[in-house]
């Protein structure tokens, strides 16, 4: 800091007072701007005071009512759903460990509802919002994937409906998706689906299986530079994967086609 900046320092040349004035004058400034500043602020707070109010108490009404729906309107209803969902729940359990005609009957029943109970459908809809219905989201998706047919843009639409937040069940349903777009001869637009179930969560088991399933359609598309990505990953960072072995088989023609 030079010297004449000191507290009480007297200027000993013209030059120093100068410079002095200069910086008394460019403080002065400063100051006056920020007192002329508060007093705008202060001046539209008063001018604005009802705005000011109203707002405030709009935001607190909007907070009050975010937690009074939360307090008793959804979490009520979710306990609700949770358990108007076990028989449905319950079929569609026994269904995925069931195989042919009994597994249908089973998928519908997890569907419709039995037992006096809703099915999945019912459950989607009626308790929308909540953990419950957001699974049953899931289920309704993958039953109807599993009983095929016309059913193939059902799943697409509940599976896509299904907020996994992340987790291997979003995985799943991203795979779901890709199923039945193959199923639907769009197996161009299920290669995105499988990419993105391959990552959600990596692991050694959905990751290659997931891989595997993009590269095959990428193959079966003609792209073979997404196929031989895919495959390659498989090699390098899942040798022991079971789906290695054909990674390593399709990977050669993937190279041999594209050459």
């Amino acid at each position: 800091m030079a010297a004449y900046n000191k507290r009480g320092y007297k200027p000993k040349t013209k030059k120093e007072k100068e410079v002095i004035e200069e910086n008394e004058s460019a403080t002065a400034e400063v100051f006056t701007t920020l007192d002329e500043g508060a007093g705008k602020t202060e001046e539209w707070v008063e001018k604005n005071q009802n705005i000011i109010l109203y707002t405030v108490i709009a935001i607190a009404v909007i907070a009050l009512g975010i937690w009074a729906y939360t307090e008793f309107v959804l979490e009520p209803k979710g306990e609700e759903a949770l358990q108007e969902s076990v028989q449905a729940d319950e079929f569609y359990q026994m269904a995925v460990n069931a195989t042919g005609e009994e597994q249908d009957s089973l998928f519908n029943l997890a569907l419709e509802g039995g037992e006096g109970k809703y099915g999945l459908l019912k459950i989607a809809d009626e308790y929308s919002g909540t953990e419950a219905g957001n699974i049953a989201n899931y289920q309704i998706g993958m039953a109807y994937l599993n009983l095929g047919g016309a059913n193939y843009q059902k799943a697409i639409d509940y599976l896509t409906a299904y907020d996994g937040d992340g987790s291997v069940m979003e995985a799943y349903a991203n795979a779901g998706i890709g199923d039945a777009l193959v199923q639907v001869g769009q197996e161009a637009d299920a290669i995105s689906y499988y990419n993105k179930a391959a990552d959600i969560v990596p692991n050694e088991f959905t990751t290659p299986k997931y891989l595997l399933k993009a590269a095959q359609a990428s193959l079966n598309t003609g792209d073979y530079s997404a196929a031989i990505k895919n495959l390659e990953r498989i090699e390098e960072e899942y040798p022991e994967a079971a789906e290695a072995q054909t990674a390593q088989i399709l990977l050669g023609q993937a190279e041999a086609a594209a050459n």
